[in-house]
């Protein structure tokens, strides 16, 4: 089971268009933990032969030495190929990934499904952030129950239960999917289905017995009309069924489902038929017993680790998707590693040797794990050690664009993901009505625009910014992650139709939406009588960032300096040439203007990266991969056509 688990991991991580729910493996990894988990607990306490000391001595020469050895590899990795911002990310997932709390770190920073996070190789360290929280918790729990004789098997109940309601709060009422995601309240559920499988197969009760046997001959009767053999009829079905509501999960689910939330019962529920199933169903004893299964089995736990650390350095070394090759590469690269890993580092520090000896490898763990956290932080707080790179770009790679926040309005006009429509300040709504009024409406490639119109324009026209982050200017369009972006649209459209601006400018990161569906916002602008309506076209994108392209020009080119356009190093996923062309025949099939930045910023020779004849990191035009900064925002209105 850990193997298929382990299997639809690394087949969505390298092939997500061919395991789009892949990453439901995790899920069935949590159910087989906490069975496994359990079952020693419950068996311990029984014989009252619980150790804490020698049950997490145990977990640390479990977890501890394949983890040690990809973090430090990571490090060492990305003290070459990192920019001091990445590197310094790489140290502070170090450090939670050292103390078990990466979950928490990336719940603050990004959804597990967004672009970005295909850039951080320790993202996955999120489930083993999961898994041991549980670890630390339910042994107490367990011990405590124990202690007070309270019933086992209620109290993991309830725990499961508590948090399967905390799960579809968090999903359904509060909707606020990265923290249901990453918060080991909504997830210890999963594990609990474990533990409790583990308890009534340890200690089946007669009535639980009789109910179980019930069910069993109920099922049979359903698939097989006169079962001979009950228990192994049974036991056949539920393979089969578990088996096949994991494939439907990894086949249904995708990074657009409201995850974990219900769509998660079915691996889960799945992985608990596998296991109550037993070892002598037809299913279990054929194929998951297979030598080459079992085989990747035993490899799991540092296969998980190994590969996706191994595809998110690819991806940053490529600054784009890698090709399927490489992909697979990758993942022959990481199955060669973690049986290495498994074969000379797992086994040996695991097993063997005299209990004093196991004693002392449990403590130089603990030390080596510490360090490694301390390295980690201090490489976050030293801002990614940038002296690791020459003086003469250190400068570039140095620079922070700290205007950004005020120049766009940030937090009050334009808002941010968690934020609804009722944040917004006045943002220009009272203004000077002797004046004509521009109605600036989008997400942040909307915002950007702001300093610039107001640069230009501020003399002559009132701007109303309503912006949103991650929110383009589509009426009735729902975006993950961003709760509010349906209403606060609802509500652009109502303030437009009450203050009756004479230019609205539609603006956003158009390559990552339906862009063609802004024809409904348009529509009903023109069916108010908005006398002008300008369709702004996609910024150019460059891979990761245009500092990191420009560190990367100038290595593979050293005496040619910093160039002033470049055409490599742009982002041709998101091919926002081709979709510019088509948005402008868009727009005058629509009877509204279109402004090309395209054609503002780029030409045969490539896309503007400074302004000017000499370069200084105040002139850049992007900050990041494609926002622009103050003084590219005023450069670039000022070439839009006058009003």
């Amino acid at each position: 089971m850990r193997a298929l688990a382990v299997l639809a991991v690394i087949g969505f991580h390298a092939f997500p268009e061919l395991i789009p729910g892949g990453f439901i493996g995790v899920d069935v990894f949590f159910v087989i933990s906490g069975f496994l988990i359990s079952t020693i607990l419950f068996e311990n306490l029984a014989a009252q032969s619980f150790s804490f000391l020698d049950f997490y001595s145990r977990r640390i020469r479990r977890i501890f030495p394949a983890l040690i050895l990809v973090l430090v590899s990571c490090y060492l990795v990305g003290w070459f190929v990192l920019l001091p911002d990445e590197y310094g990310q790489l140290g502070k997932h170090m450090a939670g990934g050292a103390g078990f709390i990466q979950n928490w770190l990336l719940w603050g920073e990004s959804g597990y499904f967004d672009n970005v996070a295909e850039t951080k190789p320790l993202l996955h360290l999120w489930s083993l952030g999961i898994e041991e929280q549980f670890y630390i918790i339910w042994p107490i729990l367990l011990w405590l129950a124990y202690r007070l004789r309270l019933n086992l098997l209620t109290l993991t109940i309830l725990t499961g239960l508590i948090s399967f309601a905390l799960n579809i709060h968090g999903i359904s009422v509060k909707q606020d999917l990265v923290a249901t995601f990453y918060s080991p309240q909504t997830r210890f559920w999963e594990l609990a289905i474990g533990a409790v499988l583990a308890y009534l197969l340890l200690y089946p009760s007669p009535r639980w017995q009789s109910s179980w046997e019930a069910g069993k001959r109920m099922l049979c009767r359903v698939v097989w009309a006169d079962p001979q053999s009950p228990n192994t009829d049974a036991a056949n079905l539920f393979s089969y069924l578990g088996l096949t509501l994991i494939v439907l999960g990894a086949a249904l689910i995708n990074k657009t489902s409201a995850f974990p939330g219900w769509w998660a019962l079915l691996p889960t529920v799945g992985a608990l038929l596998l296991l109550a199933a037993g070892p002598h169903a037809h299913l279990n004893r054929i194929i998951l017993s297979n030598r080459l299964i079992v085989a990747i089995g035993l490899i799991s736990y540092p296969l998980y680790l190994w590969h996706w650390a191994i595809l998110s350095f690819l991806r940053i070394l490529a600054g784009e998707t890698p090709l399927w090759w490489q992909r697979a590469l990758g993942l022959l690269i990481a199955v060669a590693l973690s049986y290495l890993t498994y074969r000379f580092i797992e086994k040996p520090i695991r097993f063997g040797k005299s209990p004093k000896w196991q004693q002392r490898k449990t403590i130089a763990l603990i030390i080596v794990m510490l360090a490694i956290g301390g390295v980690g932080y201090n490489t976050h707080a030293r801002d990614g050690l940038a002296f690791r790179f020459s003086k003469a770009i250190q400068s570039l790679l140095r620079y922070r664009y700290d205007g950004y926040k005020e120049a766009v309005r940030e937090g009050t006009c334009d808002l941010l993901p968690y934020q609804s429509q009722g944040d917004f300040s006045d943002c220009g709504v009272t203004r000077d009505k002797k004046k004509k009024t521009i109605f600036l409406w989008g997400d942040s490639h909307a915002a950007h625009l702001y300093s610039g119109l107001h640069t230009q324009f501020g003399g002559d026209f009132n701007i109303i910014q309503r912006t949103a982050s991650n929110c383009p200017p589509i009426i009735g369009l729902e975006v993950r992650y961003i709760n509010f972006c349906k209403t606060i649209n609802d509500a652009n459209l109502e303030l437009i139709r009450n203050e009756k601006p004479d230019i609205v400018i539609l603006s956003a990161n158009w390559p990552i939406y339906d862009w063609l569906r802004v024809k409904d916002t348009i529509t009903q602008l023109q069916a108010l009588g908005i006398p002008v309506i300008d369709l702004i076209g996609p910024a150019p994108h460059w891979k990761d960032s245009l500092i990191k392209q420009l560190y990367l020009h100038y290595r593979s080119n050293p005496f040619h300096g910093i160039p002033s356009r470049m055409k490599t190093g742009l982002n041709q996923n998101l091919d926002f040439y081709s979709i510019d062309s088509k948005m402008k025949a868009f727009a005058k099939t629509e009877g509204i203007n279109y402004i090309s930045i395209s054609d503002i910023l780029c030409n045969q020779e490539g896309c503007l990266t400074y302004m000017g004849n000499n370069f200084s990191v105040e002139k850049l035009i992007n900050f990041d991969e494609s926002h622009f900064t103050k003084n590219a925002s005023d450069y670039v209105v000022s070439q839009f056509p006058p009003y």
